[in-house]
């Protein structure tokens, strides 16, 4: 009857070593992955907010476009009227 104790006792400790060896190389593993989702993500907002400042960008420029158009059109606008002033 002792014999099967031991045995049982063994296999128990056992069991248990394997389970929390398990446990432990999951969730190294787990964290192995989450740092690298994670990283992953950094990256990635770093586009996004390299995108955004760019777009923030593109609007400043485009406007400054605009006004120089429009600046442009007056110009035009003057010398034309000057030209047609001078003819007459």
């Amino acid at each position: 009857m002792a014999t099967e104790i031991w045995v049982a006792l063994i296999t128990l400790v056992g069991t248990l070593i394997g389970t929390f060896s398990g446990i432990v190389v999951g969730t190294k593993l787990i964290n192995y992955r989450i740092e690298q989702l994670e990283k992953k993500v950094d990256k990635h907002n770093q586009v996004i907010d390299r995108v955004y400042k760019l777009e923030q960008n593109d609007a400043v420029y485009t406007e400054k476009i605009r006004v120089a158009n429009h600046r442009i059109d007056d110009l035009e606008k003057q010398v034309t009227t000057k030209s047609t002033v001078k003819k007459s």
